[in-house]
């Protein structure tokens, strides 16, 4: 099904988008010269338990709306959780105000009518029923107890389960106007293994649109406890230069290390380790990474983009080749290019670019051929510390896994040090044939050649 943004104005029933046309009326009456408004209408729901006695169990609503004005070439942009009639023409006189004393912006603006979104599928990203405070309990209750029937858990961190549920309304001068709803339900899992010194965590994790895709809770809790028991008495090992294999639970975090140095403003500064590498193979040519925001019940999905500019699916590597910058219309203008429809934003900031579901493609072999080979390696899954340099790319993180033995995985490690240049962690880079959508942004199982391990 598609929904065309007239449709979508006639058919509101909480009135939201109509709040946001005459916000923006209100603008234009008062001098702006262009305008667009956002709002945000959430409600939460968050249960924490641990032992089998609930912690926590709090529920939250707000609402929150932005206005973004334009006096020639200036904007100003201004925030309020107060829509009384009061409230926002104040709101759009101090707005005016501000556009008239700051500087002007050469690249600001908002999009021209041929750029705008003018339908849009159906994503089925919200999900209509909320779940009782007796629902997420029960979840939770029976992944922890899961943990804790593991062999060897000695410990629970807790449980928790949540639910969220907003409505995004979008409106702008230029005759934009749209309105969707988004939906999120999550559940995971922490427990703890050995004694003393000696002991070790982890946990597992699952979120979905809707309650009924989350994984069993019994498996989530199981999962949990096998992993940590699978860490215990960890080794330390000396420095060297082996493959690193990368867990799919955190391989996923590459594509983040990706999507941020080509991201249009760090392009258009010249701070970005990718800023000359347009059209040039800079992963293995096995590798392609997509960006999607039309997938079915994603995390990450979206009808048009913070703008009201279409979106669409996009090939950002294609056989390792970078082949489009992350763009929203300001950063696009700076290049001299087109907006790639990819603004997103929150109701007191401009717009920036930002991802939908991004993941990279599978690959031929499975993870236990990829294993094989490797004499001597490190298999990672868990990362610690912020230590990527977007400038340089230079890869420097805290690291937990297990040691890989003549293709097979021999004993837990700690405490080691992985390092490398994304340059070349990307051209040496093989995936393997295990990929899972399932967070929204996701990789398989990855395979990185060179990299150094700083140990003992």
């Amino acid at each position: 099904m598609t929904v065309s943004s007239n449709d979508q104005h006639r058919t509101d029933p909480s009135g939201v988008l109509n709040l946001l046309d005459d916000l923006i009326a209100k603008a234009r009456a008062a001098g702006a010269d262009a305008a667009d408004a956002v709002l945000f209408d959430s409600a939460s729901v968050s249960l924490a338990q641990r032992l089998g006695k609930t912690e926590k169990l709090e529920r939250s609503e707000s609402g929150d709306l932005g206005l973004r004005v334009f006096v020639g070439k200036r904007q100003a942009i201004v925030s309020s959780t107060d829509r009384s009639t009061k409230a926002l023409d104040e709101l759009v006189e101090r707005a005016i105000a501000m556009a008239r004393v700051v500087p002007e912006d050469g690249f600001a603006g908002i999009a021209d009518p041929e750029q705008l979104a003018r339908s849009w599928p159906d994503l089925d990203i919200c999900d209509s029923e909320e779940p009782s405070s007796e629902t997420l309990i029960e979840r939770a209750r029976i992944a922890e107890e899961a943990a804790l029937a593991v062999q060897g858990v000695t410990n629970s961190e807790g449980a928790d389960a949540g639910w969220s549920r907003s409505t995004i309304a979008i409106a702008a001068s230029n005759g934009f106007a749209g309105t969707y709803g988004v939906s999120r339900q999550s559940l995971s899992a922490s427990v703890i293994v050995g004694t003393g010194t000696g002991m070790e965590r982890d946990y597992d994790y699952d979120s979905k649109v809707y309650g009924a895709d989350l994984r069993d809770a019994a498996e989530i809790g199981r999962e949990a406890g096998e992993r940590a028991v699978r860490r215990l008495n960890p080794r330390r090992v000396k420095s060297c230069k082996v493959p690193v294999v990368f867990d799919p639970r955190v391989s996923r975090g590459l594509l983040g290390h990706l999507t941020g140095a080509i991201s249009g403003p760090s392009i258009a500064r010249g701070t970005s380790f990718l800023k000359d590498k347009m059209g040039q193979r800079i992963f293995a040519p096995s590798i392609t990474i997509v960006d999607d925001p039309h997938v079915k019940r994603g995390l990450r999905s979206r009808p048009f983009d913070a703008e009201g500019v279409e979106v669409k699916r996009r090939t950002l590597i294609e056989d390792g080749v970078l082949t489009t910058w992350l763009l929203d219309l300001r950063s696009a203008r700076q290049l001299g290019l087109q907006t790639t429809g990819h603004a997103a934003r929150g109701t007191s900031g401009p717009p920036g670019p930002a991802p939908a579901n991004v993941y990279m493609a599978a690959g031929k072999r499975s993870r236990a051929d990829i294993l094989a080979e490797i004499k001597d390696g490190f298999y990672v899954t868990d990362l610690m510390g912020m230590g990527v340099n977007g400038v340089t790319g230079d890869y420097s993180r805290g690291a937990g896994g297990f040691w890989i033995e003549n293709g097979q995985i021999a004993y837990p490690v700690n405490e080691i040090t992985i390092a490398g240049n994304l340059k070349d962690m990307f051209l040496n880079m093989e995936a393997a044939d295990d990929l899972e959508l399932r967070f929204g942004m996701d990789a398989p199982t990855v395979r990185i050649d060179g990299m150094t391990i700083a140990g003992m």
